[in-house]
């Protein structure tokens, strides 16, 4: 339900986010023009842009990017949060989750989002970690698992109102819904190898059934 070594989860997702916020403090100080535009400038423009080759390597860096500090703060709790629970399942297993909604939710976005957009931030895979949460309980029929679901729902889950199109504007809410689509098929898979390899499916320091790495 939660990592084994806690203290050590959270020094990696800190880790993570502080990239985050180094990454966006390099792009305001050496790539940002200073001017105000409605089109997208410095290492902003490496973000996801539907259907144009030269866009699909934002699968890869939109996660990384954000539209300014704001954008970034708005969604540092939820990683942080998410990022950690997620890591219940050891290293490895958070990583596969992590690639999984990235490549779902990049090429989702990526077939189906506006021409002429950029689509950026980390908000797609916050919403991947989350239904990952969410569902992952219900396939492992872990009682503790399924309690920790609940009370995401009750606290975040108001964020799936994200995945609706025609929301708030400019935001992607393609990101959001294959994001979370990421999500539910890496709890698929994770409970597939669990069946595989029934040893991996409950670890030493959790009788309710936690996820193997």
């Amino acid at each position: 339900m939660v990592p084994r070594r806690p203290a050590r989860a959270a020094l990696i997702m800190l880790g993570i986010v502080a990239l985050l916020y180094l990454l966006e403090l390099i792009d305001q100080l050496f790539f940002q023009t200073g001017v105000m535009s409605r089109r997208v400038t410095g290492l902003d423009t490496n973000g996801i842009q539907p259907r144009e080759l030269d866009g699909l390597d934002g699968i890869v860096w939109s996660p990384f990017l954000h539209l300014g500090f704001e954008h970034l703060v708005l969604n540092t709790v939820p990683l942080l949060v998410l990022g950690w629970l997620c890591m219940a399942g050891g290293t490895r297993q958070f990583v596969a989750v992590t690639v999984v909604v990235l490549l779902v939710g990049g090429l989702g976005t990526w077939l189906t989002g506006q021409d002429g957009t950029t689509h950026l931030g980390a908000s797609g895979i916050a919403f991947g970690w989350l239904l990952f949460l969410l569902v992952r309980g219900f396939f492992n029929r872990s009682a503790g698992q399924i309690l920790v679901a609940v009370v995401l729902f009750f606290y975040w889950g108001g964020m799936l109102w994200g995945v609706l199109p025609g929301g708030q504007p400019n935001v992607s809410w393609q990101a959001h819904l294959f994001g979370a689509l990421g999500g539910v098929l890496a709890a698929w898979l994770v409970r597939r190898g669990d069946r595989k390899h029934p040893a991996r499916g409950v670890r030493r320091d959790d009788p309710t059934g936690g996820l193997g790495s």
